[in-house]
């Protein structure tokens, strides 16, 4: 078969390349199986005419207007590699030419979670803090060391937000023998209680547990709904930890509840990013940051190379694809998560 008798796949997938995702025997079978035109996501609609309408496959999540995805006749899916959906493109008309539009998303929730986790026993057993300080030679030994720290095991714990990254954490914690109630309102409480939680609301679970867990998406009706009356219903001393999205928390809210020393917190992700060099999150006690490098593992991104070659080869046959996220029409266009930036 000439190239040029070969499916056609746009690629725009900033700010991931085809390297990062891609091994090189993966990128190798990509390109003996499909002809690639790669272009910027802002590129796309300016391709030629005969390039949108011989292309299958978009691999990336570049704008896309109405005018634009009408000239794309064979288009069969959109690979969102990016992971974090953003309204812009026409979603209905999408779904109602049955065109699928995945993410491979999946590919974090694992290195998200084993993160979190490690967040919630440092918060438990004051590890970094009791690092820098034994290499000041201000340590404390003993039980002089563990004036604050918690047991993790069978600790109350509360996760809101139950999707992929919610059921990897819970998987993690059940070696805990947790007690864990989730709230997450687009779940039936069934869904909850087959996986081992249990349905709650969102003041029973900030105000019952040892460690609340944040892994909830941002949307159109959730934008920074945990603030200051949130923190305050907390248990005092409790671990609030920050792992999806900084927009679903008012920021300076969860800053003054740490500062009164009220709760303790850890997050990956910030408002602003990168974070400005005197922001006083920098400086604040009993907050742990992370540079929004949770899910940042090399390992991760090439198994968005397996889901996008697996899934194409799937709707090539005629299939749905299995491997990647589908969106849904319900609440695709809810969705406010900023897209990354970097890798």
């Amino acid at each position: 078969m000439s190239d040029n008798a070969l499916p056609l796949v746009i690629s725009a997938p900033e700010p991931r390349t085809l390297d990062l995702i891609f091994t090189q025997p993966q990128l190798a079978r990509l390109r003996s199986k499909y002809r690639i035109v790669e272009t910027t996501a802002d590129g796309v609609a300016n391709l030629p005419a005969d390039v949108l309408a011989q292309a299958r496959y978009i691999v990336g999540q570049p704008p896309i207007s109405p005018d634009t995805l009408d000239q794309m006749k064979a288009l069969r899916c959109v690979f969102n590699v990016e992971t974090n959906l953003i309204n812009n493109m026409p979603y209905e008309t999408l779904f109602a030419r049955g065109i699928h539009v995945v993410t491979t998303g999946l590919v974090f929730a694992e290195p998200v979670a084993e993160l979190g986790l490690a967040m919630a026993l440092n918060l438990a057993r004051n590890i970094v803090d009791a690092d820098l300080a034994f290499r000041q030679g201000r340590e404390l030994w003993g039980g002089d060391g563990n004036l604050t720290a918690r047991l993790l095991s069978g600790a109350d714990v509360g996760i809101i937000g139950f999707g992929d990254l919610g059921r990897a954490l819970n998987r993690l914690l059940s070696g805990f023998r947790t007690r864990t109630k989730v709230f997450d309102p687009w779940l039936p409480p069934s869904i909850l209680i087959d996986n081992g939680v249990e349905p709650a609301s969102l003041d029973a679970v900030l105000s019952t547990s040892d460690f609340v867990f944040v892994v909830a998406s941002v949307t159109s009706e959730n934008q920074g709904f945990l603030g200051a009356d949130a923190f305050a219903s907390m248990r005092k001393g409790a671990a609030f930890i920050l792992l999806s999205r900084a927009g679903v928390v008012d920021f300076p809210a969860l800053m003054a509840a740490v500062k009164s020393g009220h709760i303790v917190a850890a997050s990956d992700v910030f408002p602003e990013e990168p974070l400005a060099s005197d922001h006083p999150v920098r400086a604040l006690p009993g907050f742990l940051r992370s540079a929004h490098r949770a899910g940042a593992l090399d390992i991760a991104f090439k198994r968005m190379g397996d889901m996008v070659l697996e899934d194409m080869d799937l709707i090539d046959r005629g299939l749905p694809p299995l491997r990647s996220k589908r969106a849904e029409r319900e609440t695709v266009s809810r969705m406010r998560s900023k897209p990354a930036d970097r890798n």
